[in-house]
């Protein structure tokens, strides 16, 4: 009597799918946008109410582009990025940025009830330090 020790061959699907790569995936896409979004946001977050000018076409800044932002309120505090700065000392705060080798372009988000004074005092801190490359902010009109 012959006897075979084959075992037999069942076909089946698989019906797991491994989703461990993509939860990975979903988990860097999430933390790299937890990440980024407060960023982008953050200069926005001082309100000022922009000068309104006329629509026009704009031109695109380069993406290599550094930008600063430097904003006036309607009651003349000054605002360096986030931090608040007196606009007595804005030269000074100004000196860390001159001494770098590309300094960044400075946008000026000035409120439309600011001083034209506080405009002046800015664009002298700007050109006290020989920083040239600025932009100024506003909304258009609808």
């Amino acid at each position: 009597m012959a006897r075979t020790f084959r075992q037999r061959r069942q076909m089946h699907a698989v019906s797991e799918l491994n989703v461990t790569n993509l939860l990975d995936l979903a988990f860097v896409l999430l933390i790299i946008f937890m990440i980024a979004t407060p960023l982008i946001t953050a200069e926005q977050t001082v309100p000022v109410n922009l000068p309104i000018e006329s629509p026009s076409a704009q031109a695109v800044p380069d993406p290599d582009t550094k930008f600063e932002t430097i904003t006036v309120k309607a009651d003349g505090t000054c605002m360096l990025g986030t931090r608040p700065v007196q606009i007595s000392r804005l030269p000074r705060e100004l000196a860390s940025y001159a001494a770098q080798a590309r300094p960044p372009v400075f946008r000026i988000r000035l409120d439309g009830k600011a001083t034209a004074q506080d405009f002046v005092a800015v664009m002298d801190a700007l050109k006290q330090n020989n920083l040239s490359r600025i932009s100024i902010d506003t909304q258009a009109a609808n």
